[in-house]
């Protein structure tokens, strides 16, 4: 009879929940949506009420069909660098301030004053930043002493989850080290931290190791989800070290790269390396001993569906008409535009920028216009200055390893037209793995069969993906690429000094 995985991958415009039977194959999901509370003052919030009444509707809505006593376990991939305070009975006393928001800048300077950013970078393997969960409850604390002071436990998105299936109070190595509170050397909370933000250790839950079983489902959480109590309840992990997981991506000093809405460069190291730039920061990995550096920009798919949503209304209407995919009429069109579109430069600095500038001013700016240049020559630059900086990303990490092949994920991996680019602007053979938008559901699956016993370690995950024919990087544009990576790289430099107006 066969047995059955749960995985939730709890992001932030909703929770997409899929079984998997343990021989590794998808059998169906659900994803379930929900709000975010965007603010003025870069505030961004959420009601983690809604995060559980997601994974209960999208948990009933995929095993009704199965004997729900042939589930073994359950576990999670989820957005990081959130901040929930619960009371001692975990009630939720103020609505989740989640990753997107930077209301704390005050709070990170408050420890800047404290420790040398290149301390903390080295101690917790991230700049000292407003993103991070620790600096959100230290402005709790100043701006709402009252919710503070009934605060027991600060939870990550997923821990809240865990805590209404069994009632602990837990988080992983890997969602911790998305806090800035986690000695990432030492896998405990660190006192320096913790003492300069003057935020007491046992306001913050016990840490696991992702694989770690720490539950079975309480029987009203078993009730609302539609589950038995003898289902396993296995921590999880966040979904950036998850990610490059379910990518594959389990060897020491391997690498891939996901290209979604926003795009990152990641990996699996057995020791860290501490950039001197501090392009990349570090998580601790969900696979035990190993760690994940990841460099990650802002707008990557994004800045390409500006391009579509700004400029292609026609083939949005004609994809419609047609039946089709209006992606595949854009990236047909991009085929037409040559290596270089004609000279033409795009910044891809939509929403600021993270890695490898970290210039929340910085925007978007096509440069070397002429009449010549045509809309795909607008759609390929796009494309290609979105690789240009994932290039500089790419330097790098090259410094410490040599990097010939990376494993390509993410909803733009599926046009070959981009995977071409991406190999040719990088100059790096891509290989994709069959199930390219499915990696954190994936890693999730594989934890909590690992958590369960049903498997024995990470290498199962090759029950789970198969790799397609690798995408070689043209050795006739390369040159045409390195003018235009060294253009890109000095527009930026040139044009620096005007964000700010």
């Amino acid at each position: 009879m066969t047995k059955y995985l749960l995985a939730h991958d709890i992001g932030t415009s909703g929770d997409k929940a899929s079984l998997f039977s343990v021989e590794g194959k998808l059998i169906c999901s659900k994803t379930v949506g929900y709000s975010v509370n965007y603010q003025s003052g870069s505030r961004a919030e959420q009601n983690p009420e809604d995060w559980w009444n997601a994974i209960c509707e999208s948990t009933k809505e995929i095993t009704k069909n199965i004997d729900v006593n042939d589930i073994l376990a359950v576990s999670f991939s989820a957005q990081m660098q959130c901040c929930l305070v619960v009371d001692k009975d975990g009630e939720v006393l103020r609505p989740a301030i989640i990753w997107a928001d930077q209301r704390a800048e005050a709070q990170a300077q408050q420890l800047r004053d404290q420790i040398d950013e290149k301390e903390a970078y080295e101690l917790l393997g991230h700049r000292l930043s407003p993103a991070y969960s620790i600096e959100k409850l230290m402005w709790i604390r100043d701006n709402e002493p009252e919710i503070y002071e009934k605060t027991y436990k600060m939870l990550q998105v997923k821990d809240y989850i865990i805590y209404k299936m069994t009632g602990n109070f837990v988080t992983d190595y890997s969602d911790a080290s998305g806090t800035n509170a986690l000695d990432l050397e030492h896998l405990c909370w660190s006192k320096k931290i913790l003492d300069a933000a003057r935020i007491p250790e046992d306001k913050l839950p016990t840490l696991h190791q992702s694989i770690d079983v720490v539950g079975t489902l309480t029987e009203t959480a078993a009730q609302e989800l539609g589950l038995t109590t003898s289902v396993k309840v296995v921590c999880g992990g966040g979904d950036g070290p998850c990610s490059a997981v379910g990518a594959g991506c389990i060897d020491k000093d391997q690498m891939f790269l996901t290209f979604g809405t926003s795009a990152w460069i990641g990996g699996t190291t057995a020791k860290k390396f501490l950039d001197e730039d501090q392009i990349f920061f570090w998580f601790a990995h969900v696979i035990p001993g190993l760690y994940m550096p990841c460099g990650t920009m802002a707008s990557a798919g994004s800045a390409y569906a500006y391009m579509r949503n700004t400029f292609c209304k026609e083939e949005i209407r004609e994809a419609k008409e047609r039946g089709v995919d209006s992606w595949d009429l854009i990236n047909e069109q991009v085929k037409s535009s040559p290596a270089g579109a004609k000279g033409l430069v795009f910044l891809p600095y939509l929403n600021g920028e993270r890695a490898p500038r970290w210039n929340p001013d910085a925007s978007a700016s096509f440069l070397g216009i002429h009449m010549y240049h045509e809309k795909v020559d607008y759609l390929r630059a796009s494309l290609e200055g979105v690789a240009c900086n994932l290039e500089l990303i790419l330097q790098a990490y090259r410094k410490y390893l040599t990097i010939d092949c990376m494993i390509l994920t993410g909803g733009g991996a599926k046009g070959d037209i981009v995977a071409q680019i991406l190999s040719d602007v990088l100059n790096t053979e891509l290989v994709r793995p069959d199930h390219v938008e499915e990696a954190t559901s994936i890693a999730a699956a594989l934890i909590a069969g690992i958590g369960c016993g049903v498997y024995e370690d990470f290498n199962a995950i090759h029950s789970f993906l198969r790799f397609n024919e690798a995408v070689v990087p043209n050795a006739s544009v390369q040159e045409t690429y390195k003018e235009t990576k060294q253009i890109f790289d000095a527009a930026y430099y040139a044009l620096k000094p005007l964000y700010k107006a």
